[in-house]
């Protein structure tokens, strides 16, 4: 999966997040529904991992760190970056919205750049 996909599926899972957010503060006794958007980003990012049967501890969690390694930065390293995004807003008393904000990421990562 590209860097710009796992963006726009971050962002998707921050706003579903912002939404749940909203409406357990709307209704406080109510339980948010949960979309599995988080666990359907891990499936399509994170590779399957095939390991010889005789393969020893160390050498499966080896192949484990080295395949799962670069996916995990990448997720990692897009939230990030969404969080930086929205702290910046925020400590530079704009008034955008957190919703406004991560419009304006997916839009950014929509045409491919990368910030």
């Amino acid at each position: 999966m590209e860097q710009r996909e796992v963006m726009q599926n971050v962002v998707g899972i921050l706003t579903e997040a912002l939404e749940m957010r909203r409406q357990v503060r709307e209704h406080p006794g109510r339980q948010a529904a949960l979309t599995g958007a988080i666990s359907a980003l891990l499936v399509e990012t994170l590779p399957r991992i095939h390991l010889p049967a005789d393969a020893s501890g160390l050498a499966a969690a080896d192949a484990v760190a080295e395949e799962l390694g670069p996916a995990i930065a990448s997720i990692a390293n897009c939230f990030a970056f969404a969080f930086v995004q929205l702290a910046e807003v925020h400590d530079a008393g704009r008034t955008d919205t957190s919703a406004e904000v991560l419009r304006h990421i997916s839009l950014q990562f929509a045409g491919g750049a990368q910030g």
